[in-house]
């Protein structure tokens, strides 16, 4: 259990996904909050679609922020034959993945993939008087999806983490959830869109109030994404990932229940929870999209 100082902001980040662009943007937005290394965690998935996944694995580990292992760590630290990702075989996800894992797997050094080999699966953290336990996808099954239309999966999972919060990623879309006191809390993936029509990517903050509650938020990150579009076509490996880089929108629906894949294309709003200590409530808040 490590104990992090409630004066400061948690930043969560969920799959870079080689997105070196946006991994350095979200950088900057940690130093303009003046947060610290320590109070920066990534729930896996450094190395996926994207073009430069030596650049982004190396500026994740020399950030030195906490880390778990996403699928693609394992896989790629295993030195398997593809990502380990849980898609349907022969689903378009899965026909998509023999494009960019190769790419990813022929590039990365020794270096990279010992440090992906000693990536915990879990962690567990402590933070202004609550437990949070970082995941990937679940609790027990590292590349389990999660979707916030999922109620049962989500309390389930609840059920059996041990924490009051779980920061979970892999699923690509940022939510939050309630299932009683204890909240599912994915910040989204930080390398590619959230299949909303818009190419800002996602990441999720923690605060803690002067009430002694904490306020978990999802945030819009606009970067260079047409740089690092164009960075995907250059190298070719994935072009319909690079077009999803600009057009907000996913090559495949293979993996969305149908409640996620009706809301294809509409823009997704920030949103906002607070947990109040236990004399009061956890209430939801839902902040209009920028203009």
């Amino acid at each position: 259990m490590r104990e992090l100082d409630p004066s400061r902001p948690l930043l969560v980040m969920g799959g870079p996904y080689s997105n070196l662009r946006a991994t350095e943007a979200l950088r900057r937005v940690a130093d303009e909050l003046d947060i610290p290394s320590s109070h920066v965690v990534c729930t896996g998935d450094v190395v996926a679609y994207c073009a430069e996944p030596v650049e982004t694995a190396a500026l994740v580990r020399d950030w030195g922020c906490m880390t778990i292992a996403g699928n693609c760590e394992e896989q790629l630290a295993a030195g398997a034959a593809d990502c380990g990702c849980n898609f349907t075989e022969g689903s378009a996800c899965d026909r998509l993945a023999k494009g960019w894992y190769p790419f990813a797997h022929a590039r990365l050094p020794a270096d990279l993939r010992s440090w992906m080999a000693a990536l915990p699966t879990t962690l567990m953290l402590r933070y202004a008087g609550l437990t949070f336990r970082v995941v990937h996808g679940g609790v027990d099954e590292t590349a389990r999806w999660v979707f916030a239309s999922e109620a049962d999966k989500i309390a389930d999972e609840l059920a059996r983490a041990g924490a009051d919060v779980v920061l979970a990623g892999h699923c690509g879309v940022p939510f939050l959830a309630r299932a009683g006191r204890k909240i599912w809390f994915n910040s989204g993936a930080l390398g590619m869109p959230a299949n909303d029509g818009t190419p800002d990517v996602w990441y999720g903050l923690v605060t803690a109030d002067a009430e002694g509650g904490v306020r978990l938020s999802t945030h819009r990150l606009v970067y260079d994404h047409q740089g690092a579009a164009a960075d995907m076509r250059r190298s070719g490996h994935a072009n319909p990932y690079a077009r999803a880089l600009v057009t907000g929108l996913w090559p495949s629906l293979d993996v969305l229940p149908p409640a996620e894949r009706a809301l294809t294309g509409k823009r997704l709003r920030e949103r906002t929870m607070l947990l109040r200590p236990r004399r009061t409530a956890a209430r939801t808040q839902e902040t209009a999209p920028a203009a």
